[in-house]
Parts: structure tokens; sequence; C-alpha cells
């Protein structure tokens, strides 16, 4: 087993605690990562980067449905005690990755929990040691700059008891979701200005972002948004379009730099989440702050779903679950908790791992119990569950999570499966 303990745990901690909080000022119910980003906060210890401060705007849609077919990753139902004799098929994940593992070693794998940048730290260190859990996401605005990050996240490997290291992730789009600021971090344009860089300028310069997010410890970019938004109406879309987080309003210009910004994000060694799966271009409100969010347009073969199929074409790691109800694809369940909607990502021919928005605190699913947001997701076939906005409900989920593989073997397989993936996109962290 993979052991990623630094030492100083102490004094990373004091570190961060003293220069992290000094630099951030999120206001109470910031938004999730992948929504309505927050304001960019000030701070004595770098010049501030203006940002504009979004709120949401409310209104849902409903429509008929024209459902897709069901395609749900499957697995079998035992942890093999020794490695399989042949390679497993290409869209099968390799469960000699977590053969010998407990199940709460599995299950910790599956969850990501948010760790805020502000603070407290304590209960997310205490959930990575006691839950297990194998990854965390820098949560609000900080310009404090790069070495207290660095702190931070060193802080966090050292709490850690995964078995494998952890997933470091955050959101750096650029423009209004820029998650870390200050000195060590560029400041980085919206998606929509990046679009109108030449792609090889756009690689480039994404490389050197992401190099930036590596020097801090940063090893997953829940990034690049390929939400397709129409023009027409892009000023309506709440979480995307009305603040300029699309790249252009064509299948063309979000195919080409959101597969830019991917590609140089990679080349620096930071992977990459590519979201919302199928789209949240054509919706009105956001998840994260409305429920009953329907889109009633997309549907399996809409250029909004094509997009993403270039984007997992092109090698990204991880592709990112919207929250929102496809009524053409499944109207009876948000995309998160739909077979058919997770199933539609992975006859796109995706192998990798299938993530949550957050669902820790967002409006659109707050009518379900924490735990049974987890267990639903992965039972839908996703494979990381985020608890990012709200990390306090991530040991119920986990322990949802555990009861649920306990008793039921085909649920057992499946947190098998999602492990395995979860490991398998770890691989050389």
């Amino acid at each position: 087993m993979i052991r990623f303990r630094p030492a100083g745990l102490l004094v990373a901690t004091v570190l961060t605690v003293a220069t992290l909080a000094a630099g951030c000022s999120v206001p109470a119910g910031e938004p999730g990562p992948s929504s309505i980003p927050g304001p960019a906060q000030s701070s004595t210890l770098s010049s501030p980067t203006p940002s504009h401060s979004p709120s949401p705007s409310a209104s849902p849609s409903s429509g008929g449905a024209t459902p897709s077919a069901d395609a749900s990753p499957s697995a079998s139902g035992a942890t093999p005690s020794t490695p399989p004799a042949a390679d497993p098929a290409p869209a099968e994940p390799d469960l000699s990755l977590v053969a010998g593992w407990t199940l709460e070693q599995k299950v910790g794998q599956v969850v990501m929990v948010g760790l805020p940048v502000k603070g407290p730290f304590q209960p997310t260190f205490t959930m990575l040691r006691d839950q297990k859990i194998g990854g965390v996401f820098l949560a609000g605005r900080t310009q404090a700059g790069r070495q207290p990050v660095k702190n931070l996240v060193n802080a966090a490997i050292a709490a850690s008891d995964s078995p494998v290291p952890l997933f470091v992730a955050t959101d750096q789009e650029g423009g209004a979701v820029q998650v870390l600021r200050g000195k060590g971090f560029s400041t980085i344009p919206s998606a929509l200005d990046q679009a109108r860089l030449a792609p090889s300028d756009l690689r480039a310069r994404s490389k050197v972002w992401g190099q930036e997010l590596a020097l801090a410890g940063v090893n997953l970019n829940l990034a690049p948004v390929m939400d397709l938004v129409p023009r027409a109406t892009a000023a309506s879309n709440a979480p995307i379009g009305a603040f300029d987080r699309n790249y252009g309003y064509t299948s063309t210009s979000v195919i080409t730099h959101g597969d830019a910004f991917a590609e140089g994000q990679r080349s620096a060694g930071v992977q990459t989440a590519i979201k919302h799966f199928p789209g949240l271009g054509r919706v009105t409100a956001n998840t994260d702050t409305t429920a009953g969010v329907t889109d009633t347009v997309t549907g399996p073969n809409n250029p909004s779903v094509t997009v993403f199929a270039a984007g997992i074409k092109d090698g990204t790691g991880l592709v990112m679950m919207s929250s929102a109800v496809y009524a053409r694809i499944d109207p009876k369940a948000p995309a998160v908790f739909s077979p058919k909607a997770v199933g539609l990502v992975r006859q796109h021919g995706f192998h990798g791992v299938i993530i949550t928005d957050d669902l820790s605190a967002a409006v659109q699913v707050q009518s379900v119990p924490a735990g049974q947001r987890a267990v639903r997701a992965v039972d839908a076939g996703v494979d990381l569950v985020l608890a990012s906005a709200k990390p306090s409900v991530a040991p119920a989920m986990v322990d949802a999570l555990v009861k649920a593989a306990r008793q039921d073997p085909a649920f057992a397989a499946k947190i098998d499966a999602a492990a395995a993936r979860v490991v398998a996109a770890k691989a050389g962290l």
C-alpha cells in the first residue's frame, strides 16, 4: 500500500490557519464548486483580483420525455484475493487494484470531501482519518497564494488514512470561478474570453495554470466546463451563460477550446473533469440554489451531449454529472441519480471516473437524505461522490454506502467497481 505522509502536520496546520484564514473571507452559504461562484476575497497578503459576485436566478422548466437506453456499469460481486489471470477488458474496472481492501477503505475512495480554504480544517482532517476518505476539494476563495495552499494540502495528506494518494481537487476554471489566487497563481480569464484565443495559445496558457496547481499540490481540476449554451439564451442561463463559463456558443468552439484547456492541464500533471453532463446550457435555474431544475430539450443525441463525447475522446480522466432532470433522457430522476443518464456516459466509450456535482448542499437534491444521495448516485453507476459545500454530511454518506454494501452484494460490486476506477485514475499521482 502506498502511504503519503510527510512530516510536519502540526507546523503545516498552524501556518495554514494563520495565512489562509487571513487571505479568505467567503460568505456563509457559498454555493457548491461547480455552480454560481462566490465573490473573490480580499487579502492583505496579495493584491486583490476583481471579480463579479453572481447571484442566482430562479425558475425551472418542465416537459415530456423520450428516455434513452439504460446502461449501468457491471462488476464482479466479490473482491478477488489474487489478481485476475488476464487483464480486464478495457470497459471493465481492474478489481485487482482494490483486492484485499476492507469495505471501509473502498468506500473511502468513493467519497470526496470539502476542505474549506479559510477553515475550519480539523473536521475534514478527522474525516480523512476516521472515514478513510480518498479525496479533498479545496473549497471557497483565497488570495493567500501558493505556499499557504501547499501547506494546507500537506496537512491534509498527513492526516489521511487512505491506502493510496489523495485526489486534491479544486475549481480553477477562470473568470468568476477561480478558487486559488494570489502569489503563484495567474489570474485566469473566463471561459468565454479563453474561447477568443487560438487553441494552441490556450493550450500553452492552460499548461502554465496547471503547473501552478501542481506546485500547490493540486492534482485534479474540476474543469473545463463543456456545457453548450445557445447565444440567444445565455443571459438567462443561470449556472453557466450568465457568468461567461462557456467556451463560446457553438459545438465547435466548446470542443476546440474546452479540449485545449484540458490538454494543457493534463500536460502539467493535473487531471481534468469535464462538466456538467449531459449539459447545463439550457436550464434557467441553478441546481445548487433551486429545486426542480429541469431541461426539456436535451436528449441522448443532442449536440449538448456530443460535445462531451468529444471531451471523452480527447482523454479526460473524469466526467461530472449534472443534478438537473433531463426530461428527454430520464424524467423520473436527476441525472446524477439516473442509470439512464449515467449509462449514457459509458455509451460514449468512457471508462474513467464519473463524479457527481456537489451533493452535500445542493437544493435540487435536499429532499433526499444525505446518505441516500450517495447510495442513489453509486447505484446509478457514479464512481465518486462530491460532498464539498457542506463537508459535515460526508460521514453520513460513508456510513450509508457501507451499510448498503453490507446488505446487498450487487451494490457491494458497484462499490468495488467505483473504487477500482478511482484508484486507477490516481495512477502516477
